[in-house]
């Protein structure tokens, strides 16, 4: 059996090993690009904080860049004093208008001489100017003594605001003129407002420009920085002078940075190797230690997954702001690997996460020693996962252990730091605990995209109070007892080997559903009267063997998980019903027999929770028919079953050791023991007639 292990290992690695590299290089390759293409990582800092980094020295002359508030504010400041709007002075409106109005009250009832005013007073109106009223109304309502540029053909001059006139005021003014004294009444019956259009036009693209000039005139740096000058040291407290030098540091790295093909294949190729390292490790931990996952396709889709997507998502939030970093639950990575797959999986798949998501952060460190001990905090919380509840537990302690953590690597490099410099990471580790609250609804999808199942998932689908289970205790009891007594026997294998225990109590639990379709014609349903008897045996064996399909449809219909379903497939492997094949060989001794008949289906269990669940199964259902009950005669039934199960070759095919079916065998004579055990008969109270003959014998 060993043998046949290897071999199939061997197998394994000649067809699927290019199907495992090119996982590996696409994830690779996907975590290098997300990756910030710079040769050194932007610093990131917390002002008040010693610098912990080593000496940082400037490579180039660097400009001390100012702070942009202060920035910000300079700027509005200077346009507050030096903006002025830009205005296009439009020569041709005022004679339009003139000659409008003379063309269509010429023959009116205005005299020459009134018309000839009107024209007059328009053509100096034109020339003062006139601005729309919203205009002038919103630059006098800011500025009293406002004033604009007016651009005349290619002359810009300034003007008071006060000096040119609104349309209302152009208005009042032209009515207010001696010269229409006489015949105003007159003039105040035409539409005279039609004639008053602004010439004074607002010239947003220069305007603009001027802001622009404007704004490029205040100096964003407030010094230089010498090459080979020192910028901040070990230890030295970071000031609002030293954290704008930092800020410039980094803003001169990005000018510098990957500026040619070279440079890119070389930052990309270095990132590039580091990342295929640490994934070469992953996989030698798995090659070496962990290979039953190997060609369990679904099992390292997974791993590569998980360690892909929180490494891309990292280097996402450093381009856009570093201080963000511990907001992403990386935790999320070793509790997935803990509750689908084993405790040391999952530490090494975290230890690999967060080496290759530290590559671009500053204080590499402080951000490993965090995300290590949360790492731990949450493999060791998921221990025993058995409930809801254990999922948010366990993300609670998380957080509080990146709190802890981070506090103390602070506290190590200065002893005055205070809640305000920590506010900020301590406000991203509390959302860092709110996501991680997430893993229950997120580790539901990791089931269905991967073909998991939980431990809550189990809990869940053994409630026998309920759904098909429920079913089986009601129309068939007898394989509903039978069943609780193979799961418990099985759990108790499962344990002392290593194996999935509440897996294979609830794969034992649902092993047998395929009986609710005819219960009565399996041996322990029936009450009396055996269906068998009218049934020949090849018509019998096949009732029997059904019960696998139709178990196999019946989870299919209640949507038990492919996990458990292969529990129905295997649990009697491509076993013989030898009760109906003997009775047929027997009956029929010169005739050469076809056993397909009365085979079943398959195939043999391929996992160690499988073959421990055909051993109690098969000797569960055997311990019914003995005689007497003793240690000899259970021992010598589970031998010859088991060994039996061993010599047709239904375990090459599964990780099962000879070691484990030894400790299966005796784990089932134990239980069996325990339960068919002698029970002493009780004495029963003497009567008057039993006790008068007692004392008379006395």
């Amino acid at each position: 059996m060993a043998m046949e292990n290897v071999n199939t290992n061997n197998q394994f690695g000649a067809k699927s090993i290019l199907k495992i590299l090119s996982i590996m290089v696409v994830s690779v390759t996907l975590i290098v690009i997300a990756m910030p293409n710079t040769e050194k990582p932007k610093l990131t800092y917390e002002t008040g904080n010693p610098w912990t980094n080593a000496q940082l020295i400037s490579p180039g002359e660097i400009l001390i860049q100012k702070d942009p508030r202060i920035v910000e504010q300079e700027q509005q400041e200077a346009l507050q004093n030096e903006y002025l709007p830009y205005y296009s002075l439009d020569k041709s409106t005022g004679e339009k208008q003139t000659a409008a109005f003379i063309s269509q009250h010429s023959d009116g009832d205005l005299s020459a001489y009134c018309l000839q005013s009107v024209a007059n007073i328009l053509a100096d109106i034109y020339k003062q100017g006139i601005i729309s009223l919203s205009d002038y109304t919103k630059l006098t309502s800011e500025d009293s003594l406002a004033s604009i540029i007016i651009v005349d053909d290619k002359i810009a001059s300034r003007k008071p605001v006060r000096d040119c006139l609104s349309t209302k005021q152009a208005y009042e003014l032209l009515f207010n003129d001696k010269r229409i004294e006489a015949e105003k009444e007159k003039l105040q019956k035409i539409n005279i407002n039609e004639f008053l259009v602004p010439n004074v036009i607002y010239d947003a693209q220069r305007s603009e420009q001027a802001k622009h000039d404007i704004i490029a005139m205040i100096p964003t740096n407030s010094g230089v920085i010498k090459p080979g000058q020192e910028i901040i040291n070990r230890g030295d407290i970071i000031t609002e002078e030293k954290a704008r030098m930092i800020d410039s540091y980094n803003a001169f790295l990005d000018t510098q940075s990957n500026n040619t093909w070279y440079d890119l294949l070389r930052t990309n190729g270095i990132q590039w190797t580091y990342v295929a390292m640490l994934m070469l490790m992953l996989m030698l931990y798995l090659q070496l230690f962990r290979r039953d996952y190997l060609p369990k396709q679904r099992s390292l889709n997974m791993v590569f997954f998980l360690v892909t997507v929180f490494p891309v998502v990292n280097s996402i939030i450093m381009r856009f702001d570093p201080r963000n970093i511990y907001i992403l639950p990386i935790c999320l990575v070793p509790m997935f690997i803990r509750v689908f797959l084993d405790s040391r999986t999952a530490f090494m798949t975290h230890v690999v996460t967060v080496l290759i998501c530290a590559a671009p952060v500053s204080d590499k460190f402080e951000y490993i020693f965090i995300q290590m001990s949360a790492g731990v905090i949450a493999i060791c919380g998921l221990r025993a996962i058995s409930k809801r509840s254990s999922m948010f537990l366990t993300a609670g302690y998380v957080a509080v252990t990146c709190l802890v953590a981070y506090t103390v690597t602070k506290f190590l490099n200065n002893k005055d730091v205070t809640f305000e410099l920590l506010k900020h990471s301590y406000m991203c580790f509390v959302l860092n605990g709110i996501l991680l609250l997430l893993a229950y609804p997120f580790m539901l999808f990791v089931e269905r995209a991967f073909g998991f199942i939980s431990p809550v998932t189990l809990i869940e689908l053994s409630d026998t109070n309920r759904g098909i289970l429920r079913e089986l205790s009601e129309r068939a009891p007898g394989t509903f007892q039978h069943s609780i007594m193979v799961g418990n026997i099985a759990a108790a294998i499962a344990s002392e080997i290593g194996a999935k225990s509440l897996m294979v109590r609830t794969g034992a639990l649902y092993h047998d559903i395929g009986k609710l379709r005819r219960p009565t014609f399996f041996t322990e349903n029936q009450a009396g009267i055996n269906p068998h008897t009218r049934l020949t045996p090849q018509v019998s064996a096949k009732v029997i063997i059904s019960h696998v399909t139709d178990g196999v449809e019946k989870a299919k219909e209640n949507g038990v998980p492919d996990v458990l379903r292969n529990f129905i497939l295997t649990h009697h492997g491509k076993g013989l019903t030898k009760f109906f094949y003997n009775t047929y060989k027997n009956e029929h001794p010169n005739e050469e027999i076809d056993d397909t008949p009365f085979r079943y289906p398959g195939p043999n269990p391929f996992s160690k929770e499988q073959a421990i669940l055909m051993m109690a199964d098969a000797v569960e259902a055997a311990s019914r028919s003995l005689s007497k009950y003793d240690e000899e005669s259970i021992a010598a039934l589970v031998n010859k079953i088991v060994d039996s199960q061993v010599a047709e070759g239904f375990f090459n095919e599964c990780p099962i050791t000879f070691r484990d079916i030894a400790t299966a065998k005796r784990i089932l004579i134990e239980r069996l023991g325990a339960i068919y055990h002698p029970r002493i008969q009780y004495p029963e109270l003497a009567t008057k007639e039993q006790k008068q003959d007692a004392a008379e014998t006395i």
